[in-house]
């Protein structure tokens, strides 16, 4: 895998802020609606719903909410049928984007998603373009192991033991790992990612979040400022599109970098 950035730290921050916006919270329903559209209502059988409830809980998504967006995934009441897009391109800085959309109108989506690659730098590709540049992985951040002994005043959670942590997640699946700044990053096949959570979280690890995106095969590592602008300027850009789900790139923003983006 590729090395560690800060931008992980960005995007944290910027996701805690989303959350505060309508517009996460559609997305999020959006997702758990096509979920179980495609694989039933029950989440112990259909990984992906499960996967999007418990995304949906982890920003306060309204349990009527989320009920009400299995029933309409099932028909069992009346609502929008959204499709599924994926829309390849390449972006500033030699880099690529993947953005995965929900929409109940693709011939209104799709120019629209054009309007802002081409406004920030960006131009759609052709299909088949860019999706090679990745794979879809399973993903667990790791922010430390529960305290044994907490206080009213004392942390939630230690720093995890590099050597143990990877000891625990390598008899449960796990094909990598590096340091980020809350922790550590675990990768697996997205096979076992159900079974790598349940080990670490039985052996007390504090689990940030644990997902299947597209990472890239390889990154671009953005050396100056205003190229690092340019290209969280469209990533931005596009993830702010109600229809967007995920948007990936292969972009790597070095500490030194990313310290100046932090200090703007």
């Amino acid at each position: 895998m590729s090395g560690h950035s800060k931008w992980a730290n960005i995007k944290h921050r910027k996701a805690a802020q989303d959350a505060k916006r309508g517009n996460l919270f559609q997305k999020l329903v959006r997702a758990i609606i096509v979920a179980a559209k495609e694989g039933g209502g029950d989440p112990s059988m259909n990984m992906r719903l499960k996967t999007a409830i418990e995304r949906a809980k982890a920003v306060s998504v309204p349990i009527d909410n989320i009920t009400r967006g299995i029933k309409r995934g099932t028909g069992e009441i009346d609502g929008a049928a959204y499709e599924e897009l994926t829309y390849e391109a390449h972006g500033p800085a030699g880099t690529v984007v993947l953005i995965e959309v929900m929409t109940d109108n693709r011939n209104r989506t799709t120019p629209e998603i054009r309007a802002l690659l081409s406004r920030n730098g960006g131009q759609i590709g052709e299909a088949g373009s860019v999706a090679w540049m990745f794979e879809r992985k399973g993903v667990i951040e790791v922010k430390g192991i529960a305290n044994p002994a907490p206080s009213k005043k004392g942390p939630e959670y230690i720093p995890a033991d590099e050597d143990a942590l990877m000891s625990c997640g390598l008899e449960a699946g796990m094909t990598d790992m590096e340091p980020s700044d809350e922790g550590f990053t675990l990768y697996c096949e997205t096979d076992d990612l159900d079974s790598l959570k349940e080990a670490l979280e039985k052996a007390k690890y504090i689990i940030e979040s644990a997902e299947t995106p597209m990472v890239p095969k390889t990154q671009v590592v953005i050396s100056d400022a205003e190229s690092a602008r340019k290209v969280i300027r469209l990533i931005d850009a596009l993830e702010e599109h109600d229809d967007a789900q995920n948007v990936y790139s292969n972009f790597d923003i070095p500490d030194e970098v990313a310290a100046l983006l932090e200090e703007e």
